[in-house]
């Protein structure tokens, strides 16, 4: 069971940049769960959910993002997931 789940609003430059392909990889290398999508805000959302110091370093790596992103936001909110995740997934 995860230690913590949270959301997390990325704003800025962040579609259209592989932000989401990023964030994949890194979430599976940390070996966190939960999933990333775009917003038709034009952000993009994670919910990730994991070990809380694995979060804190996803979170970091996610306030930089790809090469290509300008990263201008990013909030993080504690939340209680509907039911648990088994892997991370784009969608």
């Amino acid at each position: 069971m995860a230690d913590r789940t949270v959301r997390i609003t990325i704003g800025g430059l962040v579609q259209g940049v592989g932000f989401r392909y990023f964030v994949y990889r890194e979430a599976q290398a940390l070996g966190l769960t939960g999933y990333t999508q775009n917003l038709p805000t034009g952000q993009v959302e994670i919910v990730a959910s994991g070990d809380r110091g694995l979060l804190d370093e996803f979170i970091k790596v996610a306030r930089v993002g790809p090469r290509y992103a300008s990263v201008s936001q990013l909030e993080v909110e504690e939340i209680t997931p509907r039911e648990p995740f088994t892997d991370f997934r784009i969608r």
